[in-house]
């Protein structure tokens, strides 16, 4: 069995894992896996985030406002994320950024998410970004401030890693890779300098094959890691660990 599974990226507080939530976080360590950070979507995600750190002592929290979850913003919201992140176990800003699949004002977006980055810097904290159709306004921004950042779930092409690499960003992969139409997540796994690659799931979304459609987890991470570790020439393992020392050093943990 494969060990020193780290997910920097998941969402178990999404009612997909309601039912058996807690059988399933306390079983993830007997199967290999060392870290997961759970990152929140808004104030009261962020807060379930850090209860799951809290149990559970492998895990930690992201906490911020998704571009999905823009609605009724509280006033003082800035202050409630600065707030949450003095938590012990808070190891980032996230999951924040871009996403112009959906008809969701872009002028809020930049602005919720450029005040995110800012506060990343105040707070010399790494922020976590989603980046959904959305790559020309991110890396304007990621340029203008050059956060420590992660940009998860990347999607774009070897050119814009490279970008990503020059701007000391790290990217995460996950299920993704084991796509057959998923050319260029294929391709950034393929020539992404291996210290700036971070493994996640986005649990319980973006499982993988032979699991797609289904619930993802964070033990599901190794069906990533072995199409990975074949397009890199390098053993499972090895990728493994070299994937949660990226994600311990980038978080800081």
């Amino acid at each position: 069995m494969f060990n020193n599974i780290f997910d920097s990226h998941a969402h178990y507080d999404d009612s997909w894992f309601d039912e058996d939530r807690d059988s399933l976080l306390e079983k993830l360590p007997e199967l290999g896996v060392c870290g997961v950070v759970n990152n929140a979507v808004d104030p009261e995600s962020s807060a379930r985030a850090i209860a799951f750190a809290e149990k559970y002592p492998y895990f930690y929290a992201a906490v911020g406002f998704h571009p999905e979850n823009l609605e009724n913003m509280p006033d003082g919201w800035l202050d409630k994320i600065a707030e949450l992140t003095k938590h012990p176990k808070v190891v980032a800003i996230g999951e924040t950024g871009l996403d112009y699949h959906w008809d969701i004002p872009k002028p809020l977006q930049l602005r919720v998410f450029e005040d995110q980055i800012k506060l990343s810097l105040d707070l010399d904290m790494p922020i976590v970004v989603h980046d959904r159709e959305a790559h020309g306004d991110v890396f304007d921004l990621l340029r203008k401030y050059r956060p420590k950042a992660l940009v998860h779930c990347f999607s774009g092409s070897v050119e814009l890693m490279r970008e990503a690499v020059k701007l000391g960003s790290c990217i995460s992969l996950g299920g993704v890779v084991t796509f057959k139409n998923a050319r260029h997540s294929i391709e950034v796994a393929g020539e992404i300098p291996l210290d700036r690659l971070l493994l996640e799931t986005d649990a319980p979304y973006m499982a993988p094959v032979p699991f797609r459609g289904k619930r993802n987890d964070s033990s599901k991470i190794i069906f990533a890691a072995e199409k990975i570790a074949a397009l890199r020439g390098v053993g499972v393992q090895e990728l493994l660990d070299i994937t949660a020392e990226n994600a311990k050093r980038f978080y800081s943990i």
